[in-house]
């Protein structure tokens, strides 16, 4: 079962003390036979009924279809009969009026605003004209203030749902700079020690074997021989845990390989074309500088696939001799890139960052967006 919502139990406060008051007043008054005024009181208490048994989860699931339509002109039937029984029943209208606006459309509404106006005038006519005026008066302006009470009411509703789904955002966004936090650090440090492996160990062990190679080339003495040989199989280990450390499309292709292939993946999932072109002399680099470079290339392809909306995305990877330069551009929606953390951005430019490199993001809504990242290498 849906728990109330505060607002929800203030009004339901509201609604009984009101309801309670109006219907006692109904059924202690003088001057009005005592059937007409149980009829009265009666209308009142189904009112109440109505609202708790069919109003009150409507408006709980914020429902204005055709069942919101249906209780709200059961709430007029209701109090047409209690007015003209019992005049003083009018007061309802403070109960009445702001359902209206919660179970149905602000155009509707404001219609039974009027017509619920309208009934103490069309029971008061049964006792002639004399007088009338002041009724007319009085329901004017009971009429502009329901509507005025009304469009607030729905004003703030809007609010209130803009909020919510504000909230929504900001929790969805902040998962997402979390989620990219944590593998940029994961990232980081796997491309950390990757490059302490190959910078210490691995280098270490080829100085050994070219060492004790230059001394002794034809390995006589059995101690050299297994200095070798064990040094050759720490070697071997040592690029096996630099291959483990680094991305797995980076195992058995280049980068520019890997960055077609991902490319190719995203055109098949999206149906976004996003060719690939390579220029310059292609050639090995650090391998935490091609993951970084891969990592842009995916979290990049990655937004234009869920914010975008675009129609064309592409890829460029540029080797100059001094620095490569990934672009990845798309004609779909801009963004305001000082405020667009959550697209990954922060992640990217972290990454760029610990390899040095520099992270440019450029984005209008009439021309889509391109990212570049470029790293000296």
């Amino acid at each position: 079962m849906e728990t109330p919502s505060p607002s929800i139990r203030l009004w339901d406060l509201y609604f009984l003390v009101v309801a309670v008051a109006i219907a006692t007043v109904v059924f202690l008054v003088d001057g009005y036979p005592a059937g007409t005024r149980a009829v009265a009181a009666a209308a009142i208490a189904a009112i109440a009924a109505l609202y708790a048994a069919v109003a009150r989860p409507l408006v709980q699931r914020d429902e204005q279809g055709s069942p919101s339509m249906a209780a709200s002109l059961g709430f007029l039937a209701l109090f047409a009969v209690a007015v003209v029984a019992v005049p003083l029943a009018t007061w309802m209208m403070f109960m009445i009026i702001p359902l209206f606006f919660m179970l149905v459309p602000l155009r509707r509404a404001v219609a039974l605003v009027f017509v619920v106006n309208l009934i103490p005038i069309a029971a008061e006519l049964r006792y002639g004209v004399e007088g009338i005026m002041i009724d007319v008066v009085i329901a004017a302006i009971s009429t502009a203030s329901g509507v005025c009470i009304g469009v607030w009411i729905t004003r703030m509703a809007a609010q209130s749902e803009q909020r919510a789904q504000l909230i929504a955002e900001l929790e969805a966004n902040r998962a997402e700079v979390e989620r990219l936090s944590h593998e940029a650090g994961m990232l980081a440090e796997r491309t950390r020690l990757a490059g302490e492996i190959h910078d210490t160990l691995a280098q270490g062990f080829t100085s050994i074997i070219t060492l004790v190679q230059a001394s002794d080339p034809e390995l006589r003495d059995e101690r050299l021989a297994l200095a070798v040989r064990t040094a050759r199989e720490n070697l071997a280990e040592s690029r096996a845990l630099i291959a483990a450390l680094s991305p797995a499309a980076l195992d058995s292709a280049t980068l520019p390989e890997a960055v077609r292939r991902h490319a190719s993946r995203f055109t098949q999932e999206t149906g976004v074309p996003a060719p690939v072109r390579i220029t310059g002399d292609v050639r090995e680099l650090p391998t935490r500088v091609e993951v970084v470079l891969l990592r842009a290339a995916q979290e990049a392809l990655t937004n234009v696939r869920r914010h975008a909306g675009a129609n064309e995305a592409a890829v460029l990877l540029a080797y100059t001799p001094d620095s490569v330069r990934l672009l990845v551009r798309d004609d779909g929606r801009g963004f305001d890139p000082a405020a667009a953390d959550g697209y990954g951005l922060a992640g990217m430019r972290s990454r760029a960052e610990q390899v040095d490199g520099v992270l440019t993001v450029r984005s209008d809504p009439s021309t889509g967006t391109m990212i570049e990242m470029e790293i000296p290498a």
